[in-house]
């Protein structure tokens, strides 16, 4: 039966949180240890792109332009860095800049 990837996520968070030995855990858990292994390699990998994605600092680069096309005066698009574009046709409050900040914070 081949497991999905939420099966390996969670062991592997599961290392991590134990602090214990992959091998360890593998033969307690009755897992494969390559499997193990090749689960943590790849989602390392994936965090370490996500790592870079990030802004170093507190702050996020934004870019403001002149609105293009037909768009209304008073709309507003943000694009977050994973590239998806939200266009909304009124500039939102700061709270909610906030609670959208917060929700996609660690998100890539």
């Amino acid at each position: 039966m081949k497991k999905d990837r939420g099966f390996w996520v969670a062991h592997v968070a599961a290392i991590e949180r134990e602090a214990i030995a992959a091998s360890t855990y593998a033969k307690r858990e009755s897992v494969s240890l390559a499997a193990l292994y090749y689960w943590q390699r790849k989602l390392r990998a994936a965090a370490e792109v996500c790592d870079v994605a990030k802004p170093a600092g507190a702050f996020v680069q934004m870019r403001v332009a002149d609105n293009v096309g037909a768009r209304s005066p008073a709309g507003c698009t943000l694009v977050l860095t994973s590239g998806m574009r939200l266009e909304m046709a009124a500039i939102p409050s700061p709270e909610w800049l906030a609670g959208l900040a917060r929700a996609t914070r660690g998100v890539c």
